[in-house]
């Protein structure tokens, strides 16, 4: 068993107990959730390394999340845990109010982008998928309705 796929399990043992009566998984992933301005990358990697003498180097990335996209709802779950595994509920969504923008490739094709549109919210919510969540990323627009 992979670790993706035991990751897959123990997201789908964690989000098992707070499905309603008749909910059902249709997808279990994991994708960086958000966005971090070039701003404080330049700002962060700027104060690492005056106060390391530059020998450390750092970056600053959105947040891993563990996704399950169910017939209800989108739920997030805590991926920057010491074990890997999935933590605390971090955020939900109704399904209903979540649409999708078309899949595209992000920095030298490694990643894929989808930026989801939330009803009544000016601004969406960026999912970046990482290599081996690639196909469950074009999955996921593909199972959500498309964005305006």
């Amino acid at each position: 068993m992979s670790l993706m796929d035991r990751r897959r399990r123990q997201t789908f043992e964690a989000a098992t107990p707070m499905l309603a009566a008749g909910e059902r998984v249709d997808l279990i992933t994991c994708a960086n959730v958000g966005t971090v301005s070039v701003r404080r990358q330049v700002a962060t990697a700027a104060l690492v390394g005056v106060l390391s003498a530059g020998t450390i180097m750092a970056t600053v990335r959105p947040r891993q999340m563990y996704l399950v996209l169910t017939d209800r709802r989108l739920l997030f779950f805590d991926a920057s845990t010491t074990t890997g595994k999935p933590g605390k509920l971090l955020m939900e969504l109704s399904r209903p109010y979540v649409a999708a923008g078309p899949a595209r490739k992000g920095m030298l094709g490694l990643t894929l982008i989808i930026e989801l549109a939330l009803a009544g919210q000016a601004e969406g919510l960026r999912l970046t998928f990482p290599s081996p969540c690639r196909a469950d990323g074009r999955q996921l627009a593909g199972l959500l309705p498309a964005a305006p």
